[in-house]
């Protein structure tokens, strides 16, 4: 009796599983022939979520707010290019861009972010959906110009963008925008035009460190030196480090001395990125105790942005002679 119903029951099993395999097969090939199908048939869906990236890059040409606006969910969620933190909603990706928002009613026109001829390019475009609703692309944009004959690349990002389908239309949801890598790179290895703004802006941070030095400047010293500042001036054999040079600014406050005269007859100056190469003469006039003492000769100065000021991380000087 239990040998008779054991076999029963293994013959169940059999034609139990049996029946599933004969079932399975069926379903399989459907379910995969709707996946592909359904990327094979969404050519429309991925022209039109193109066409509205390239809308937005446009936008941002044109610096049309409005449409920068429109074109992307009030829930809007991601990263952009110098985020600290993740961006939550349109209005904080509106600011995070720099644009004042909320929009005053009397705010003045807005003014194109790029000069004049500039244009967009879009390339290694992938797009790849989800869903009905849900789709991500994946694609390098550059912002570009001729200058003379030459094609100049003024931004290259690397983007993923996450789309969804609202209203029977394609709106961006979220991304993550950076500026591509190795651009970046390519970028801080060739020499950056020298405008009369960035001129003024890294004498202006020079002639700050020098006084702050003869004024022993603490706080000043202290923001505008780093850590790891080498310095190697005229008539010493040691190479100064940060704790060296403040305590000759100190020495020389106690000493009684005072800057009489400060004179920067020649400069020059190349900038890689956001090292900025400062090549100088000099003439500095300082008085103690009622006698006055000269020092002139070249200098070397090695200045590096950090957030929104200039550091002097090193420099150079002689006699000239």
């Amino acid at each position: 009796m239990t040998l008779r119903i054991s076999i029963f029951s293994l013959l169940s099993f059999v034609l139990g599983v049996a029946l599933f395999a004969a079932v399975r097969p069926a379903a399989g090939p459907v379910a995969k022939a709707v996946t592909v199908e359904t990327q094979e048939d969404r050519a429309a869906d991925a022209a039109a979520i193109r066409a509205h990236i390239e809308s937005i890059f446009q936008a941002f040409i044109d610096g049309d707010i409005d449409k920068i606006h429109v074109t992307h969910s009030d829930d809007w969620r991601g990263f952009l290019e110098g985020s600290r933190a993740p961006i939550k909603g349109i209005d904080e990706y509106m600011m995070s861009n720099g644009i004042e928002w909320p929009r005053p009613a009397n705010a003045p026109k807005t003014i194109p972010y790029f000069p004049a001829g500039t244009r967009y390019r879009v390339n290694n475009f992938d797009v790849h959906f989800y869903g009905p609703e849900l789709a991500v692309a994946s694609f390098f944009g550059d912002f570009e110009r001729n200058i003379g004959d030459v094609t100049v690349t003024m931004r290259r990002f690397r983007i993923m963008d996450v789309y969804a389908k609202r209203k029977g239309s394609w709106i961006q949801a979220a991304s993550h925008t950076v500026i591509d890598p190795d651009w970046r790179q390519e970028q801080m290895s060739k020499p950056t035009t020298v405008t009369p703004q960035i001129r003024e802006q890294v004498l202006a941070a020079r002639e700050a460190i020098w006084k702050a030095y003869f004024a022993n400047d603490r706080a000043a010293l202290e923001r505008l030196i780093p850590d790891e500042a080498i310095a190697i001036n005229e008539g010493s054999s040691e190479w100064s480090n940060k704790a060296a040079i403040l305590a000759g600014a100190k020495r020389f406050a106690d000493s009684g001395g005072k800057l009489a005269r400060l004179e920067f007859p020649k400069t020059e100056m190349q900038i890689y990125g956001g090292a900025v190469i400062v090549y100088t003469t000099y003439i500095c006039e300082t008085e103690a105790n009622g006698k006055r003492a000269t020092m002139s000769g070249r200098g070397t100065e090695i200045f590096v942005r950090r957030g929104n000021e200039l550091v002097n991380a090193g420099w150079h000087l002689d006699s000239g002679k």
